[in-house]
């Protein structure tokens, strides 16, 4: 098992990272939010590695942090979830937002990962939720908002035109104090994030 690389990029393109480890050169499929987080071509990096092997190839996949990769691995925990929906799902969607989508049973929003039907992402709730034992909403983290006033505020930027996956980006992060959550207060902080980029 391969468990970690580090070494020069020779070559960073959508979805993947050529790694050059002592001569080798290790062809390694990252996330969106991992590939965000490595540096530019010809600087060092480091990745924690999962190796995945078939009867007719092997493939290594990269993850900037452990946790995106005990993500992933439950995610192949899930029956018929392979590694590429994986990477896909957690290419669309952070580690927390997929966390938040989980213990609220928010299937809809797993179903804007390509590659996952509605009953694809009503099973990997089914079987995450218990197998993570993933706390109370309340108690997801520090930045942890309101379920019901979450998905309000989201279903106003689909409204406006935005897709699931960027609407729920524009909402990560919100933190409006006190436990005191509103839909308007949380759209108008997605607004303001959607608009510096």
């Amino acid at each position: 098992m391969i468990a970690y690389l580090e070494g020069e990029i020779k070559e960073k393109v959508d979805g993947k990272i050529i790694l050059g480890v002592h001569g080798v050169g290790f062809e390694v499929f990252v996330s969106n939010t991992s590939l965000s987080k490595l540096p530019d071509k010809g600087k060092s990096a480091a990745l924690h590695t999962y190796l995945h092997v078939r009867e007719d190839t092997l493939q290594i996949f990269g993850f900037s942090s452990l946790e995106e990769k005990e993500m992933f691995l439950n995610l192949l925990s899930v029956s018929k979830i392979g590694p590429k929906v994986a990477l896909s799902t957690l290419s669309a969607l952070s580690v927390d937002s997929l966390r938040k989508a989980i213990v609220t049973g928010d299937a809809d929003l797993i179903m804007a990962v390509p590659g996952i039907g509605k009953k694809g992402a009503q099973r990997l709730v089914l079987e995450l939720k218990d197998k993570l034992k993933l706390p109370d909403f309340s108690e997801v983290g520090a930045d942890s908002v309101n379920s019901s006033a979450y998905i309000e505020a989201r279903d106003a930027l689909l409204n406006l035109g935005y897709s699931t996956v960027e609407a729920t980006k524009a909402l990560d992060g919100y933190s409006g104090g006190q436990g005191n959550f509103s839909a308007e207060d949380m759209i108008k902080f997605a607004l303001k994030r959607m608009a510096k980029i």
